[in-house]
């Protein structure tokens, strides 16, 4: 039996939220999705400029985004506020099943880190694109219909809750534990 939060025990996480760190913070959670629905927690991976996350299938997903339905590079990485998900999972071995694969604790807000901003983390260098990231379905059926309300209303939408879109920029080795910079 899957027991979710409702709207206003996720409002009262809210001010933990808010506290997230604005920069120099480090990678909580890698998880790469080598098929639909299956997820591997990672110590470490690699990213590439091509491929992304190295085993993660997002390579292999066509897109509606590009003319000839390859993968949409703008949409290359999902990244996830570290405490947002430990708010709406409750546990950390359910962080996975959002479909992020990188998870830090850091405010995502455009404030923040608006689209182009820069981060790296180990050897790699990753962009924020501007492509929104929005519950979906699977996100319902996971984490409960109040969880996507919280994390699409405005307060949601302007923290970015459900998390930002990235691209690689400098392939490279990260590491959970790793830190993780504003360039």
């Amino acid at each position: 039996m899957k027991f979710h939060l409702t709207q206003n025990q996720l409002e009262e996480g809210l001010p933990h939220i808010e506290q997230s760190l604005t920069d120099n913070t480090t990678l909580a959670m890698i998880v790469c999705r080598p098929d639909e629905g299956e997820r591997k927690v990672l110590q470490e991976g690699y990213l590439d400029k091509e491929k992304g996350l190295i085993g993660d299938n997002w390579s292999l997903r066509s897109s509606s985004k590009t003319n000839d339905g390859s993968p949409f590079i703008e949409m290359q990485l999902n990244i996830m506020n570290a405490r947002a998900i430990g708010l709406i999972a409750q546990k950390k071995e359910r962080w996975p099943l959002a479909g992020d694969q990188l998870f830090i604790d850091l405010n995502l807000s455009d404030e923040n880190l608006p689209a182009g901003s820069q981060l790296s983390i180990g050897e790699a260098i990753i962009e924020i694109t501007p492509i929104p990231h929005n519950g979906c379905k699977k996100f319902t059926e996971r984490f409960g219909m109040d969880a996507v309300k919280f994390v699409n209303s405005p307060i949601g939408k302007k923290m970015h809750l459900r998390g930002v879109n990235a691209k690689v920029i400098q392939p490279g080795r990260i590491k959970t534990g790793d830190r993780v910079q504003k360039i």
